[in-house]
């Protein structure tokens, strides 16, 4: 038992474990998710703190964290206003994809920094079952020297309206994604990975 329990503690010491609420995983993602659920879209719906721009930033930032971070192939990134329906679900799972990592967003400007949280979850193409979720929240400042470069770039992407949420969505966004399985590649699809260049 107490082995079981290292790996899990240690998991959340490293994505910032007051931001983590609760995870999901599919009690069978080993026998089978692990090896078909691989190519995703991720979608940032609906819009953060209603703007087109920062939901952008939140599946950019999510598009890049879980290319670098896991062995998902993240093909796609968009940002969709309302709440997602089976037709959204329909619409996203275009042919190639086999995934969709969901971010359900709130994020609130206050002071010098924002209030955020979010309910993210992966979802299998081929029926719409949820292959695993998460819950995170937390405040952040918009201020830190470790992410001057990252804001530089952001804002240089998809505008100055961005910079104040770049550093809150980050630190939740890591937090949240750090806690994703990851799939098993073939070496094709460790080609493919190698291709997409992120």
């Amino acid at each position: 038992m107490m082995k079981r329990l290292l790996p899990v503690l240690g998991l959340g010491l490293l994505s910032g474990c007051s931001a983590v609420k609760n995870q999901r995983l599919r009690s069978d993602y080993d026998t089978v998710d692990k090896h078909q659920v691989k190519r995703l879209v991720v979608v940032t719906q609906p819009l953060p703190d209603g703007k087109v721009a920062v939901g952008e930033l939140w599946s950019l930032i999510a598009r890049q964290w879980v290319n670098q971070n896991r062995d998902f192939l993240v093909k796609e990134s968009a940002a969709l206003p309302d709440v997602p329906t089976d037709a959204t679900f329909k619409t996203l799972c275009v042919e190639g994809l086999e995934g969709v990592l969901w971010l359900s967003p709130q994020i609130q400007l206050r002071g010098s920094g924002a209030e955020a949280a979010v309910s993210a979850k992966l979802v299998r193409c081929r029926d719409g079952e949820e292959v695993w979720s998460a819950d995170a929240a937390g405040s952040w400042n918009s201020k830190d020297e470790d992410y001057e470069q990252r804001v530089g770039q952001y804002v240089q992407e998809l505008g100055e309206e961005v910079a104040p949420y770049v550093v809150p969505s980050s630190k939740l966004l890591t937090a949240t994604l750090a806690t994703l399985p990851n799939p098993e590649l073939s070496e094709a699809d460790k080609d493919e990975k190698i291709e997409l260049g992120e």
